[in-house]
C-alpha cells in the first residue's frame, strides 16, 4: 500500500475526522452498499448474553449516557463474539492507538477486535469500534474510517496487504458497519437494531472466519 501524506493540522486525533475530511484526507473512494452481508445466517447468542441485554437494555436505555450503553450493551456484545471464538481474540477497550500523528491517526479507540489473542498490544486489528456521540451514527463514520485506516497501515506492515478491515458505529442500540478494502470504503446502507442480535454476532464474526 502506498504512503499516505496529510498536508494538514498535525494535531488531529481521530475524532477530528468527518466522513468528507478522511475521504479528502486519505484519497477513498466511499461506497454505499444496500447491504454488505446480504446472505449473512444468524448466530445463536449465549443465554449468558441473552439475560444480559434482557436485563440490561432498558436500564441503559432509560440512564441514556454513552458510559451505561458501553458497559451494558456493547461491551457484552462484542465479549460475546470473543466468546464464540473460544477466547482467541485480542479485545481492547479505551486504548491508546497513536499509529501516525503526522496525518493524524493517533488517539484513543473505544473498541478493538483483533485476530491474534493479545491483551498487551494491538496487532492484527480486524474490527474498530466507535461509539456514537450524542447517539448520532453520522457523526461517527469519519472517525471510524480513519481507526481502519490506522489498523490497515498496521497491518500492511506486518504483510497482511489484502486483508479488509471492519469498523462499526454503534449507539448500542443501532449498529452501523462499514468495510475497508485498499482505498475502497463501503458503508452498509441498512442499520442493525439490537433486537437483530443474532445477525449482528454474525457480522461481527465475519471478520474472524
Amino acid at each position: 500500500m502506498r504512503r499516505l501524506f496529510y498536508s494538514g493540522e498535525i494535531n488531529m486525533a481521530y475524532s477530528d475526522f468527518n466522513l468528507s475530511r478522511v475521504r479528502e484526507t486519505f484519497g477513498l473512494v466511499v461506497e454505499e452498499p444496500k447491504s454488505l452481508f446480504l446472505n449473512i445466517l444468524p448466530t445463536t447468542a449465549s443465554d449468558y448474553l441473552i439475560t444480559t441485554l434482557d436485563e440490561n437494555l432498558a436500564l441503559a436505555t432509560a440512564i441514556n449516557t454513552e458510559k451505561a450503553r458501553s458497559e451494558m450493551v456493547i461491551a457484552p456484545v462484542l465479549l460475546e463474539v470473543r466468546r464464540h471464538l473460544n477466547y482467541e481474540i485480542g479485545f481492547f477497550s479505551g486504548t491508546e492507538f497513536n499509529i501516525d500523528p503526522t496525518q493524524g491517526l493517533t488517539g484513543y479507540c473505544d473498541y478493538i477486535l483483533s485476530a491474534i489473542k493479545d491483551s498487551y498490544e494491538v496487532r492484527s486489528p480486524v474490527l474498530m469500534l466507535v461509539e456514537a456521540k450524542n447517539e448520532n451514527i453520522k457523526s461517527g463514520l469519519g472517525q471510524c474510517a480513519a481507526e481502519m485506516i490506522a489498523a490497515q497501515i498496521v497491518n500492511t506492515k506486518t504483510g497482511l496487504v489484502d486483508q479488509p478491515v471492519y469498523g462499526c458505529v454503534t449507539t448500542g442500540t443501532d449498529w452501523k458497519f462499514m468495510q475497508l478494502c485498499d482505498r475502497i470504503l463501503k458503508i452498509d446502507q441498512r442499520d442493525y437494531f439490537i433486537n437483530e442480535i443474532f445477525t449482528i454476532l454474525s457480522i461481527l464474526l465475519l471478520p474472524f472466519q
